[in-house]
């Protein structure tokens, strides 16, 4: 995203079935460091065993790497990458990137990395993880479908 100081990108993780945002981190460069970082996040965020998670990404060469494969390993994630020419792979984070940009992001302006920063993290917690309903959930929203998952998965 477009800033006054340069853009600022985000790398989202997101639970593929709960549609929630579980990880994320910002930089000033498409750098492999960052996608690290939201892979971390989601795994200490889940805070539980992730042999045989999935991560699923597109082929660019941050999720592709080498190092992004020894982070994997370590977390006991299995990366995935979607086919050449197939959109359907990933159609459910490109769907996130569309909810950011048409709800959120073209709707403001931001002088600083930090200020955006600040909102973005506010609009994926507060609104897109807590508020927003998704059809895919019932019409519910990430953080109540988890909690009724865990509920019915407890009974």
């Amino acid at each position: 995203m477009a800033t006054g100081e340069g853009w600022l990108y985000l790398c989202a993780v997101r639970d593929g079935h709960s549609r929630r945002v579980i990880g994320y981190a910002f930089s000033d460069s498409l750098h492999i460091d960052m996608v690290e970082m939201a892979l971390r996040r989601a795994v200490a965020f889940r805070d539980t065993d992730c042999s045989g998670v999935i991560f699923h990404a597109d082929r660019g060469c941050q999720y592709t790497s080498a190092q992004l494969a020894v982070v994997a390993g370590e977390l006991g994630v299995r990366q995935s990458v979607g086919r050449t020419g197939v959109c359907w792979d990933n159609a459910q984070q490109e769907s996130f990137w569309s909810t950011l940009k048409t709800e959120f992001y073209r709707r403001h302006r931001f002088t600083t990395r930090a200020a955006a920063t600040r909102e973005v993290t506010h609009w994926i917690e507060d609104v897109y993880n807590r508020r927003r309903r998704h059809s895919a959930l019932g019409m519910t929203n990430p953080v109540t479908f988890e909690q009724h998952s865990q509920a019915a998965k407890a009974a």
